[in-house]
């Protein structure tokens, strides 16, 4: 997101609600239209030739957080835009229908009405990118985001282990498509990464992919258990061979989620994805993002490893919740010089 120095408050936070104009970027594109993901055959020796200097991704990832900082206006309309790029999510086992129509009413209004006011942003409407849910909730979701433009995504394919039979994995995508989700956020078989069966794998996703229709699939990684970022970098590359619309890091319940290395990672297999095929896929951090703070830095990386073009929802999406709060507490010390207890947030 780009604000002039000598942008007025208005201006710098009504740059949140505008999609992202094309600019001379880390990726340079061939033509003027955003061409989508449609696969391509599997490649094994694009896969046999990744490797990864970790030693260097963890350099670039620990520079990246003390080199970009944003303040005051523009801060906030960096933090709105994080809030249109959301998954609002919700895969508890014990949620419930009530819970779910809570989130949804929070998905359609993120801020509290009175920082609307204080802000001067009532025109943007601004609101999450999608509320995700287990399949059981999907036509709860459905029924009560009908007509705001919020998307549906349902977790599929035996969320979050990934291990059940593969018809049932398949059959699973099918019934949240027919109950109405717009997203299905398919799990990856790890074991394949880990045997490096690279054939297994893209036949999955593919599987998965024809399975999803129209409706736009997220291939999940699970790049906690994957060990190595060369295992990222490939599973993710092999995903995007198969079809994937999205690659997400995480289902956000292993030990370790989505971080600034295994996210520079992804975003490079991306970026030299778009530049063999000129097709673009979108990217999900997902799991142990809370704070304002590490949405200002996601976003950063995102900014300055794929361009603008990727600042927005169709490209970028953030697996979080209780970021949400963190988000608003930020904003409303930006608007009124104090900050508020976190009760006054809630999410659902």
């Amino acid at each position: 997101m780009a604000v002039r120095q000598n942008a007025t408050r208005d201006e710098a936070l009504s740059v949140a609600s505008k999609p992202p104009q094309k600019e001379s970027s880390s990726v340079h594109h061939t033509n003027n239209s955003l061409i989508p993901n449609k696969g391509m055959p599997l490649n094994l020796d694009l896969i046999d030739e990744i490797e990864i200097n970790t030693s260097a991704v963890e350099r670039r990832a620990a520079s990246l957080v003390t080199r970009r900082t944003v303040k005051k206006e523009w801060q906030a309309a960096w933090l709105l835009r994080a809030i249109t790029c959301m998954d609002l999510t919700t895969l508890s086992g014990d949620d419930t229908h009530e819970r779910v129509l809570r989130l949804c009413a929070k998905a359609r209004r993120p801020l509290q009405q009175h920082l609307v006011d204080q802000l001067g942003i009532k025109e943007l409407d601004i609101k999450v990118a999608a509320v995700c849910v287990y399949h059981n909730f999907v036509e709860t979701a459905v029924t009560a985001l009908e007509g705001t433009g919020i998307n549906v995504a349902a977790v599929s394919t035996g969320f979050p282990a990934g291990l059940s039979p593969l018809a049932e994995r398949v059959g699973e995508v099918r019934r949240s498509v027919e109950a109405g989700a717009q997203e299905i956020d398919i799990v990856i078989t790890r074991a394949h990464v880990f045997g490096g069966e690279w054939q297994a794998l893209y036949d999955e996703v593919a599987t998965f992919k024809e399975a999803c229709g129209k409706a736009h699939m997220k291939a999940i990684l699970g790049t906690g258990d994957l060990l190595t970022l060369r295992n990222v970098a490939r599973a993710s590359v092999v995903a995007m061979m198969a079809g994937s619309d999205f690659i997400k890091t995480s289902t956000g319940k292993e030990t370790v989620n989505a971080t600034l290395p295994v996210g520079i990672v992804m975003a490079r297999a991306i970026r030299e994805y778009f530049r063999h095929t000129g097709m673009m896929v979108g990217f999900k951090p997902a799991g142990g993002i809370r704070t304002a703070k590490q949405s200002l830095e996601w976003l950063a990386m995102m900014k300055e490893e794929l361009g603008t073009p990727w600042l927005n929802a169709d490209l970028f999406r953030f697996g979080a919740s209780g970021m949400l709060a963190d988000i608003e507490r930020q904003l409303e010390h930006f608007a009124t010089g104090r900050y508020s207890a976190d009760y006054r947030h809630p999410i659902a």
